[in-house]
């Protein structure tokens, strides 16, 4: 047998494969861009002690429970689906949690159970780091955390979702996105 007819097609194979993995996680990304839904998420205090890790700023998300009427039917970590929508003031809430994809229609993500209590189910979202640019990152990560401790600023993030599929498109702070907030900060600062 000759070894090189072979190993050429099953080396042009690989190097196909491994296109196509990341290729296919990029145009589902996109296509969650694209054509999801835009949900806008209010965050939470970050905990002061919660380190800038990377370059990426941390979030934490309010209305991240939902009640439950049996709770002991749930377990921690757990993949669920939650089907979410908007409140009066536009942001982003949970209708419900299921361990099936919901089939009634409505705008749902895949998230993982963070805790359980007596009758509520906290989850964990799915896009809980905002990255930005190395030089921008820890400033960012400061403003933010001061964001939420004002409460006369609004913080949330704006999220598409289609699908269970949900992407991060931008941490906003009174309307602002978080970027331009830093660029006026340093511009203020000159």
């Amino acid at each position: 047998m000759d070894y090189k007819k072979v190993i050429f097609p099953a080396f042009i194979i690989l190097v196909l494969l491994q296109l196509f993995v990341p290729a296919s996680m990029i145009f589902q990304q996109e296509n969650v861009i694209s054509s999801g839904k835009t949900f806008k998420f209010k965050t939470a205090p970050v905990d002061p002690y919660d380190p800038f890790r990377g370059k990426y700023v941390s979030l934490r998300f309010m209305n991240n429970d939902v009640e439950v009427a049996h709770v002991e039917d749930w377990k921690r970590h757990e993949k669920v689906y939650v089907s979410v929508s908007e409140n009066e003031k536009g942001f982003a809430i949970i209708k419900s949690v299921s361990k099936e994809i919901p089939n009634d229609g409505s705008d749902y993500l895949t998230a993982k159970i963070r805790r359980l209590s007596e009758s509520r189910i906290y989850v964990d979202y799915p896009f809980d780091r905002f990255y930005m640019e190395e030089s921008k990152a820890l400033e960012a990560e400061t403003i933010y955390r001061e964001s939420r401790r004002d409460t006369s600023q609004v913080a949330y993030a704006l999220v598409k979702i289609k699908d269970g599929n949900a992407v991060l498109e931008n941490v906003m702070i009174n309307d602002v996105p978080l970027k331009e907030v830093v660029e006026k900060s340093r511009a203020e600062a000159e």
